[in-house]
């Protein structure tokens, strides 16, 4: 049913659990895809053994670029970017099929209900501690609770994991690699979607997913994401999603123009921030040389 890509980098405890909740709560079968990011801490041996189909970098090449190695191998009609330490509940991919058909649209973003055990100033995301790590994980708990939630479908701004069509996917060239290691590449990836006619941006209450969160960002040179969206859209992240995802959300999506475009006040901030070398310089810090980790196939 969809094509599920994982960038995972060294979380070998996580990507476990995350695969046995797909395999177990999934009311259908679906194809699964791990780009291991370096995986000298056994990733990259188990992913093997299981016969998993995969890309590998040699170091860590952040998410855009992950996404995009794998992206090409799926075989299935619709792409789901799903992080190694997610753990889906029973009901999380029939909830995302039944949310799709009701819209009736091939152009469409669908993402589930994010439970994580830290407060987020999300308001899609539930605040509740059902562990930090897999030692820790309450699972008994957590399906008790997702299985009592009474969440309705959201429009607007959604989450992760992010649905989309494989097609739509390849239309707007996947995640930016100028985001690298991939701040801020959601918010990216949701205007292009903007830009070729996407008006359905839905967070799924029947589809719940925990999410330990953090496990890989925590650990990373983080780029300035906020930034390298104004500078390269021309407003901010926070206008565009005020101003332009939260009124389609609310059906306004006719009355709003098929280019965003940006107030007097993001362009006042991007002159300001023009002054510097955004994205070139996080680049730069994160690592000057990321394609040494690059294997392409046939390497």
């Amino acid at each position: 049913m969809f094509s599920i890509l994982i960038p995972t980098w060294n979380n070998l405890p996580f990507l476990k659990l995350c695969l046995d909740s797909v395999r177990r709560h999934s009311a259908f079968e679906h194809e699964i895809l791990v780009h291991v990011n370096d995986g000298s801490d056994g990733t990259l041996d188990w992913v093997r053994e299981q016969g998993l189909r995969h890309t590998h970098s040699t170091g860590n090449v952040g998410v855009c670029l992950a996404l995009n190695q794998l992206a090409p191998l799926a075989t299935r009609d619709w792409l789901l970017f799903l992080n190694d330490d997610m753990f889906c509940t029973p009901g999380w991919d029939t909830g995302l099929l039944a949310a799709h058909a009701s819209l009736n649209t091939p152009l469409c973003y669908l993402s589930s209900v994010m439970i994580e055990p830290t407060p987020s100033p999300s308001t899609q995301v539930i605040h509740h501690d059902f562990g930090a790590t897999p030692d820790t994980f309450d699972e008994a708990g957590l399906l008790a609770f997702a299985k009592s939630l009474q969440r309705p479908d959201v429009n607007g701004v959604p989450t992760q994991p992010t649905l989309v069509r494989r097609d739509l996917w390849h239309l707007v060239g996947g995640y930016s690699i100028e985001f690298g290691p991939g701040m801020s590449s959601d918010d990216d990836f949701l205007m292009k979607l903007w830009l070729v006619g996407c008006r359905a941006f839905r967070t799924v209450g029947e589809s719940v997913v925990y999410h330990f969160g953090c496990r890989s960002t925590g650990r990373v040179n983080k780029n300035r994401g906020s930034r390298e969206f104004l500078m390269k859209w021309g407003m901010t992240q926070t206008e565009f999603k005020r101003d332009y995802l939260v009124p389609a959300g609310r059906g306004e999506a006719a009355s709003l123009p098929n280019v965003p475009r940006p107030s007097t006040a993001s362009r006042l901030k991007r002159a300001v921030h023009g002054r510097a070398a955004y994205p070139l310089a996080d680049l730069e810090r994160w690592d000057d040389d990321i394609g040494r980790h690059l294997v392409l196939a046939g390497d």
